[in-house]
This record gives C-alpha cells, structure tokens and sequence, in this order.
C-alpha cells in the first residue's frame, strides 16, 4: 500500500508562521515556493485557503497556479474553508461571496473537493435546514465539478459521526461527504472503529496529523497551537488509517499540522519532516 500513497500539504501544514482565523490567513511564502518545496519534499498536492488563494489569484492568476502546479507534478488540490452555508442574513451573503470565489478556483485548479465547516462552539442543530442546506451546496459545487467535505470537529455542533452521517446521508448527493481528520475523531472521542464503518462514498478527505495526550488550552487553542507530527503524538495515526482503508477509500491524504513549533521551521524542513513522518505510519499498511 505505502508505495501507491499519495499525500498533499494542506495549507497550514507548508504556510509558515500563520494560523487558522489569525488577523492575516495569509502565507508569506509564495505560491511557487511552497508547491516546489512540496513536491521536493514527495508531495503530489496542496491546500490552499480562500484569503491566500484570493491574494495569489490577484497577483499571478489562477492559470499561471495550474501551469506552476503541473510543471512540479503536482495534480492534486484541495480547498477551504466554507463557514456559514446554512446561516441567512449578512453571514450567509458573506459565506456566498466565498463559495463564488472558491468554486470558480476549485474549477480552474481542478480541486478534488471543497472543505466546510460545520457551526462552531454551538451544541445545538437543526438536522433538516442543515441537511437541505448541505444539499444545495453540493448541488452547487456539482457546477463547478467539484466535491464538498463537511468537517467532523468536536468544537461544534457536528461533532460525532451520528450527527455528520445523519445530514451526509440525508442530503443523499454524489459529491458530498465529511472530511474526516484524525485529530477532530480523536478530540472527539469517536472509536476508530466507527471510521471504518462510514460508507464510501460519503468519504472525501481525509487528514492526518498527530496530538499529545493532554489537551492544552481549550481545544481550539490545542488544535491551532500544539498539534504534532504523525507518530510524535498518541493518535495512532496506523490505526487510523487502518480504519480509513476499511473504508474503501483509496483517495490521497492530506496531512495537516497546526502547530506554533512547526510553522517556524523553514519552508524546506516543514514540507519534508511532514511527509517523511506521515508516509512512515504507512509502512505496515
């Protein structure tokens, strides 16, 4: 299996010293930099979040991304972030403005899918607006020939796998599913064995990345600052993807690592430990 792996840089994990909801998103590192570090380092992919994608469109173009991206062997892309694609008001015109400018990139870039957040710090949901809602986003990304992945995080009020099948199952679209990251289902407590009994087809993405036993700070301080590289924590990143693979899925695999210590290394050293200690857990897969 570890020969036919491939994996892809989310954005955080290659961006240098930026952080999710910081008062700049954006990298100082520029794009062509990072995608070449990436591929030096064995990845076939990047993120890309929206105010760094809007800040490169700007500068160099959403063609001249594609052609930087194929020159370096890199053909997959995944973007983010959605927030509020069931809210109404001034928060959903905000968040259509986001999905407008995500899908027109998703569709030049050829991004597998589009990463959404479910409603943070909220404990409460109303299951069928959200599922209509999740309905009409896919059916929308559908026009733009992109997947939607819907965020399983323990900060929000889609924070077990019941909840994010019942609205995954229920809007019933081809390319819609949840993005299943191996520090949100170890916060939340969700068994790897329940992983590996999500259907196929509702799983788009997947991430990687590794934790500390304790949680420092609240648990949105603990997955912006202290997150670890696989194998370096006590997730059991093996098992993880043991369940993922149980799964069926057979996509690439995105390797996320938010962490105040990582995201000082050089460009260089961040694409390279990330992968080296991500492609190691799947040595006996």
């Amino acid at each position: 299996m570890m020969k036919n792996t491939e994996l892809v840089a989310a954005y955080w994990t290659i961006a240098g010293d930026v952080y999710p909801f910081a008062p700049n998103e954006i990298s100082p590192f520029p794009f062509a930099q990072r995608v070449e570090a990436a591929a030096r380092a064995g990845y076939k992919g990047v993120g890309l979040i929206h105010a760094d994608l809007q800040a490169t469109r700007e500068r160099i173009g959403l063609e001249e991304m594609r052609r930087i991206l194929d020159a370096n062997g890199m053909p997959h892309v995944e973007l983010e972030f959605i927030t509020h694609w069931f809210s109404g008001g001034e928060l959903k015109l905000a968040s259509d403005k986001v999905r407008r400018e995500l899908f027109e990139a998703a569709e030049a870039l050829g991004a597998r899918d589009v990463k959404i957040a479910p409603e943070f710090d909220a404990t409460t949901i109303d299951l069928a607006h959200v599922t209509d809602s999740f309905a009409e986003i896919c059916q929308d990304a559908a026009r733009y020939g992109t997947s939607i992945a819907l965020e399983v995080m323990p900060f929000s009020n889609v924070g077990t796998l019941e909840t994010a099948r019942a609205i995954v199952e229920g809007a019933a679209q081809r390319n819609g599913g949840l993005l299943l990251d191996i520090w949100h289902i170890g916060r939340g407590g969700i068994p790897y064995e329940a992983v590996a009994k999500v259907p196929r087809q509702y799983v788009v993405s997947v991430e990687l990345d590794d934790a500390d036993a304790d949680v420092v700070g609240t648990l949105w301080e603990d997955t912006i600052y202290q997150r670890r590289l696989c194998g370096e924590g006590v997730l059991d990143p093996p098992a993880f993807i043991d369940a993922i693979q149980r799964t069926g899925f057979d996509g690439f695999y995105s390797v996320e690592v938010i962490s105040r210590k990582h995201r000082v290394l050089p460009l260089e050293e961040a694409a390279r430990r990330s992968f080296e200690t991500t492609m190691a857990q799947f040595a006996g897969t």
